[in-house]
């Protein structure tokens, strides 16, 4: 039996995520909202290309695809667009064949009070102000940044990557550091503290539900050794020893695990993602959402101390 939304783990994703909408977007700026709907009629059965976040999407879907009986994830369509403009959004998903049913098309408003309806545990978009809009409010969101859109359907592994300060976990060891941007009193604090989990951060509740999927994979995998595993979980953080221990005793604590921890001080983290290539990786901090080829897909969590404006 198929689990209810309230038990799945739920994505929402813009239509400007999912899908290049560039070129509607430039018709909008240049001509108005008239030419925008007569350009998207005019094209209805022309498929968008494919997004940023797309990748990412059609994986995270497979996972359903593992485990037809349960279907544990869902993606839900959250758009600006109206139902009418919409029309090519759903025609292009079944187009890729993506098993997306639900939707919210909000006529040019912000989708984001609708997440705790969907039971949504993040919201992916590259519009900034919804995000921010839904951070305010204590909701699940991150930005997708531009970048190159490679998607190899060779390859079903879905590789998720996760900062741990202001992400994962909440700002609290951030915020001793900037402070007064000083590492040793921040190293202080964590070894002080390592016995004490931090507090849940933004993206706590879909990191523990992909912890979840991943135990699913494991049983199965037990039960059928040739099955291969479609979830890859890392933390990439700027901790090194000794405030790692936190790190892990958060972990513990709350009964989850990953594939792979870096913690690695300081150094670029572009250079262990250019190695892992993650289909989606989540920073609070746009420093840290760089790449030397611009073909990672980024998500800058703009959450905590260290996105609030100097005064």
């Amino acid at each position: 039996m198929a689990y209810p939304i309230e038990r799945k783990l739920v994505i929402g994703v813009s239509s400007s995520a999912l899908f290049d909408l560039s070129e509607s977007n430039q018709i909008y700026l240049d001509h108005g909202v008239a030419a925008y709907r007569d350009h998207q009629e005019t094209n209805i059965d022309l498929p968008f290309p494919r997004g940023v976040a797309f990748p990412f999407i059609r994986r995270f879907l497979s996972i359903n695809k593992a485990f037809p009986k349960q279907s544990p994830v869902e993606v839900v369509l959250l758009s600006r667009n109206s139902p009418e403009t919409g029309l090519r959004i759903f025609r292009s998903i079944k187009h890729y064949g993506l098993d997306v049913s639900r939707a919210a098309f909000m006529a040019g408003r912000s989708p984001h009070e609708y997440l705790p309806a969907f039971n949504a545990s993040l919201f992916l978009s590259a519009n900034e102000s919804d995000v921010q809009r839904a951070i305010d409010e204590d909701y699940p969101a991150g930005v997708v940044l531009p970048s190159k859109v490679y998607d190899d359907e060779a390859d079903a592994e879905l590789r998720v990557a996760f900062d741990f300060d202001g992400v994962i976990a909440d700002d609290e060891a951030e915020t001793v550091f900037k402070k007064n941007n000083d590492l040793e009193e921040f190293q202080a604090h964590e070894a002080k503290n390592m016995s004490i989990p931090h507090q849940p951060g933004p993206l706590a509740d879909l990191f523990k539900k992909l912890s979840f999927m991943q135990k699913l994979e494991e049983k199965r995998q037990k039960e059928e050794p040739s099955y291969q595993k479609i979830l890859r979980i890392s933390i990439v953080t700027a901790r090194n020893a000794p405030s790692h221990e936190r790190v892990v005793t958060t972990l513990k604590d709350w009964g989850v695990s990953v594939d792979e921890a870096f913690f690695l001080g300081g150094m670029e983290k572009s250079r262990v993602l250019t190695v892992l290539k993650p289909h989606m990786f989540f920073d609070d901090q746009r420093s840290h959402l760089e790449s030397p080829g611009g073909d990672i897909p980024m998500v800058h969590i703009p959450f905590g101390i260290a996105n609030q404006k100097a005064v």
